[in-house]
């Protein structure tokens, strides 16, 4: 059926990472015919090559060997298990430059005018795909709003097709009803990427005025022309929703996709004592 057929893009970065996986895994085999050859406790040291997920492996969890005395600091192997990890992992970095094509999608919610952006990475090159706002102001029921966000926001998922979602996430507020409105925006958008599959982040106000200009309290304006100064649009929008809705999308690139939800867990004092206990004095 037309629904189970992959499209072009995902045929492609299938093909990409077979490739990938043959040549990774071509590399680490001749370089452990070196390993092998040195002394024959070495074949304990039996390489185990893992390609973790459908499409991008990352991280040094993709690749290890099984025997740890055999590589161990004072044996001959370890300068060659180390030129192993050394160059599987600068293959690996170059697959994800080279093969990064996606298209991301930025959310700046509200409940008056909610702005959006797209932006296309490919390789190390960032272009503009669109951006605009999503308008509220007129529709005065809060469940019509929350309507109309979910219908405009499903339109731009089916006609770009972003690999990933970002979105702001303000914790806090002055204004309690503000906030639990603004909430409920906020997990429309979100419960309309999940709909189709498209994986979410949230970020900070902050965090996203840092990544931009540098700066975490930087105005609407100045993250404006930071963004027409990077993606090269010429004219400026009327409501800056639209390019806050960017600035989500480009800081969600820069930060390589971890937002709140990946943040490290013993990034505050709290999370510090709990993971580390005995370094707590009584």
């Amino acid at each position: 059926t037309p629904d189970t057929i992959p499209d072009k893009k995902e045929c492609k970065r299938a093909a990409e990472s077979i490739f990938f996986a043959a040549t990774i895994a071509f590399h680490f085999n001749h370089s452990m015919n070196q390993l092998r050859g040195i002394k024959a406790v070495n074949k304990r040291a039996r390489p185990i090559l893992m390609v973790e997920g459908s499409s991008k492996p990352r991280g040094k969890a993709l690749i290890f060997l099984n025997s740890k005395k055999a590589t161990a600091p004072s044996t001959p192997n370890f300068k060659i298990r180390n030129k192993i990890e050394r160059n599987c992992l600068a293959l690996i970095t170059n697959f994800n430059l080279v093969s990064e094509d996606k298209i991301i999608l930025g959310i700046d919610p509200g409940t008056t005018v909610m702005g959006y952006g797209l932006i296309h990475v490919k390789k190390q090159e960032i272009t503009l795909v669109n951006f605009g706002i999503i308008q509220l102001k007129k529709i005065d029921n809060h469940a019509d709003k929350l309507k109309r966000i979910l219908d405009r926001l499903n339109g731009l998922i089916l006609e770009f097709k972003p690999d990933e979602m970002a979105i702001e996430a303000p914790f806090f507020g002055k204004n309690v009803q503000s906030m639990l409105k603004l909430g409920r925006a906020q997990g429309v958008a979100i419960a309309a990427a999940l709909n189709h599959n498209v994986p979410y982040e949230e970020y900070s106000p902050r965090r996203i005025k840092q990544a931009i200009t540098g700066k975490g309290g930087a105005s609407k304006e100045q993250v404006a022309a930071m963004l027409q100064s990077i993606l090269k649009f010429e004219e400026m929008p009327k409501y800056l929703d639209a390019t806050d809705g960017l600035a989500v999308a480009l800081c969600h690139h820069y930060s390589k996709g971890k937002g709140e939800n990946n943040k490290n867990k013993s990034s505050s004092w709290a999370g510090f004592i709990q993971t580390n206990p005995k370094r707590l004095k009584k």
